[in-house]
This record gives structure tokens, C-alpha cells and sequence, in this order.
């Protein structure tokens, strides 16, 4: 089952874009404060897409979607209907039909090869583009993380402060204790 046998060269380049910024945006929404790890997600995403398109468009390079037109596929002659000597050439029109098969599909292929390219080089400049972005996404989390890090020790500085003001009034009350004790035993 082919899902992709219905797309055009201009449609399957269109959905890559369209797939990449669909990821971008739903994961952009769904988690708002990564948005460094979601445009480094989409891009990756975008270069997957576009080399599985590049791989699909080399195994499919006989789909007559690739070609340009420009030149109909070649058909061999037939010899075995040539009069008097046509019986005794029949073999010759299999290794004939074959030698066309192989060049068809050669022209085929160097119809697709373009495509596919196009396709791959996408997919480099996209990687190419994911470097800088991994440093940056890298760089924004161990900021944050510092961040986190420094708020997280104020909180506790302020707790064990809480704490041991805690422990002085304990200590106050138990003193207040011993003391109204001793008045009330004196009495």
C-alpha cells in the first residue's frame, strides 16, 4: 500500500513544510516554554521527512510522476514478425525488449535522481540549520536550569530560616514553661 502514490513532486515538498510547521505548532502550544526544543524538533523533523522523500522518490524512480515528459519511454522493435527469418529471431526480441527495459529504466532513474536530490539537500540544509539551534536550545536550558537551581536555594535558605526561627520559639516557650512552673511550685 502506497500512501504517498496520489503526491506530485510539488505536493510532497509542500507536505514537508506543512508537517513540519503543524508539529511546531501543536507542540509549541502544548508545551509553551520549550519553544527552543520545539523549532529544534520541527527542523530535525523536516529533515527526516525530507530524506524519507528523497529514499521514496529513488525507490519509486519508475513512477511516471518523476519524469519530465520530454521523452516517451523507447519500445523495441518487434523481429519475429520480419518474413522468412522472423521464427528464428524470436529470442532475439526478449534480449532486445530487455536491453530497452535497462535503458528505460537508466532514464528513468536520471529523470529522479534530480528529484531525489532536491529532496536530500533539503534535508542537509536542515541539519546544517540544527547545529546552531541544538547550541542555542542548550544554552536557553542550562540557563533556565540555573535559574531553577538559584531560585530552588533561595527557597531553602528562606525553610531553614523558617527552621531555626521555629527552634527559637520552641526554645522560648519551653523557657516560659520552666519559668511559670517555678513561679506556680514557689506559690
Amino acid at each position: 500500500m502506497d500512501l504517498l502514490a496520489g503526491l506530485g513532486r510539488e505536493e510532497l515538498r509542500t507536505l514537508m513544510w506543512v508537517a513540519a510547521a503543524v508539529f511546531a505548532l501543536v507542540a509549541g502550544l502544548w508545551r509553551p516554554r520549550s519553544l527552543h526544543w520545539t523549532a529544534l524538533g520541527s527542523v530535525l523533523l523536516f529533515a527526516a521527512l525530507n530524506a524519507v522523500a528523497g529514499i521514496y522518490v529513488l525507490n519509486h524512480f519508475t513512477d511516471p510522476r518523476w519524469s519530465t515528459g520530454a521523452e516517451p519511454p523507447l519500445s523495441a522493435p518487434s523481429l519475429s514478425g520480419t518474413p522468412v527469418v522472423g521464427q528464428f529471431l524470436g529470442p532475439l526480441d526478449a534480449a532486445l525488449n530487455g536491453v530497452v527495459g535497462g535503458v528505460n529504466d537508466f532514464l528513468a532513474f536520471k529523470h529522479a535522481l534530480p528529484i531525489a536530490l532536491e529532496f536530500l539537500g533539503s534535508a542537509g540544509w536542515a541539519l546544517l540549520l540544527s547545529f546552531p539551534l541544538a547550541v542555542i536550545a542548550a544554552v536557553v536550558s542550562f540557563i533556565a536550569a540555573r535559574r531553577r537551581a538559584a531560585a530552588f536555594d533561595k527557597y531553602r535558605a528562606t525553610v531553614d530560616e523558617l527552621k531555626e526561627e521555629l527552634e527559637q520559639v520552641k526554645r522560648q516557650i519551653a523557657v516560659g514553661k520552666s519559668v511559670a512552673t517555678a513561679h506556680t511550685r514557689d506559690a
